[in-house]
């Protein structure tokens, strides 16, 4: 029996993929309350059920709302209200005053998206322009996956009836010896290929022209990073950038953020709640400055990102990521380089800027990545809280420097 044309759409791959992406986003919102979802805890921030409309938003407005006529919206409303920054599309919400969004509930969210996916349903997958757009939409809602956990981690940690201090069997893992791994210079090739997916950022590909350089075999330790507190690291302006020490001072840092002390004994915040410090795992949630004054107090410094996907290129090996549930780095095993892709974003020593040749996209979508080549660093190799599907070697994120509630921590260069 040949199957019919609903069934091979309802079978096809990328519709598969449309709904597990779609899935996992509930599934990592529901063990929070409808109250935690509609926290907001500083602008950079967004509510969880803001991120579960705003998603839905994307296929509604750049796929059905323009390319299925008779597609008919949940809510005239909603066009401006989870419009996150698309300007061509017109105003939208102030990002800071998203936490006010009592209304619509969650529960009407989540009909919102309900109403969306029966619509994606019945959508012509096998077009070539609508598949492109499908695959951007579940990328950018992976991103928004992670930003979820990210978010709601701030906004626990935030609160004064924050989740309680959680009591686990320390597993004893020596740190993996840190090791230097040479890697040749000369001219290589940087950025996406043209085979499978990538923003638009990752390309066009092109050749950079790199010294001899040793990257270090792993991340930073807890450990090793308290060394540098206990050695007055947020103490001495000499090792800071001029910025960077404005902001220690303004802001008062004493350490990364969600760490704290008590009777001498040093904690850190988590998504199941408080837990002691593990001093083999590697040190997260530093901003740029962070990690740039650890470079430079440990005599070395951070990697350029060309440096840094060179080396991912040929070690691809993985740590933590969102599909082993742990949503917090762990301590690195085994030997050669470490971590590459999962437990942390790591910064490095390039602004984001366009490559050699870049061009937005034409209409709304060219503002997805460009317009924010501006006062931002490079990131690479995705966290725990990234899905394994999501993450390859040329992949980059970017945030301002100063920023701290992502999970960000730090490979040396040299």
């Amino acid at each position: 029996m040949h199957a019919t044309h609903a069934q091979q759409l309802a079978c096809s791959p990328l519709r598969e993929r449309y709904q597990e992406i779609r899935r996992k986003s509930l599934e990592l919102t529901q063990p929070y309350s409808a109250e935690d979802q509609m926290l907001q805890s500083m602008p950079d921030a967004s509510p969880a059920k803001w991120h579960l409309a705003h998603t839905t938003w994307f296929f509604e407005t750049f796929i059905l709302a323009a390319h299925v006529p008779a597609y008919k919206s949940f809510d005239k409303r909603y066009k401006y209200l989870f419009n996150s920054y698309y300007k061509q599309l017109g105003s939208h919400p102030y990002r800071g005053a998203r936490g006010l969004m009592s209304r619509p509930s969650l529960n009407e969210i989540h009909a919102y998206r309900s109403h969306v996916d029966e619509a994606m349903r019945h959508l012509e997958f096998a077009n070539e322009d609508t598949a492109a757009l499908v695959e951007l939409g579940l990328n950018h809602e992976q991103q928004h996956q992670e930003l979820i956990l990210t978010d709601i981690k701030h906004a626990l940690w935030s609160m004064p009836l924050r989740p309680g201090r959680v009591n686990k069997p320390r597993v004893v893992t020596p740190d993996a010896p840190l090791q230097w791994i040479y890697f040749e210079g000369g001219i290589h090739k940087i950025g996406h290929s043209g085979t499978g997916f990538a923003f638009d950022n990752e390309g066009p590909r092109h050749e950079a022209l790199l010294r001899l350089f040793r990257l270090a075999s792993r991340l930073v330790t807890n450990a090793e990073y308290l060394q540098f507190i206990n050695d007055g690291g947020y103490r001495r302006p000499e090792l800071w950038l001029s910025d960077g020490w404005d902001t220690v001072c303004s802001q008062g840092w004493q350490s990364p953020l969600y760490w704290e002390e008590d009777d001498g004994r040093r904690f850190e915040f988590t998504l199941a709640g408080m837990t002691e410090l593990d001093p083999h795992g590697p040190v997260c949630h530093v901003s740029y400055y962070e990690a740039d004054a650890y470079a430079r107090w440990s005599g070395a410094r951070l990697p350029r990102e060309e440096e840094w996907e060179v080396a991912a290129a040929q070690n691809p090996s993985s740590g933590t990521l969102l599909e082993t549930g742990h949503l917090h780095p762990g301590p690195a095993r085994g030997s050669g380089l470490q971590q590459v892709f999962g437990d942390v974003w790591e910064w490095t020593s390039s602004a984001y800027a366009a490559y050699p040749g870049f061009q937005p996209a034409e209409g709304l979508i060219g503002e997805y990545n460009g317009k924010f080549m501006c006062n931002q660093f490079v990131l690479r190799g995705g966290s725990c809280a990234t899905p394994s599907s999501h993450i390859r070697a040329t992949y980059r994120n970017f945030f301002p420097p100063h920023a701290r509630w992502q999970f960000t921590g730090i490979r040396l260069a040299k």
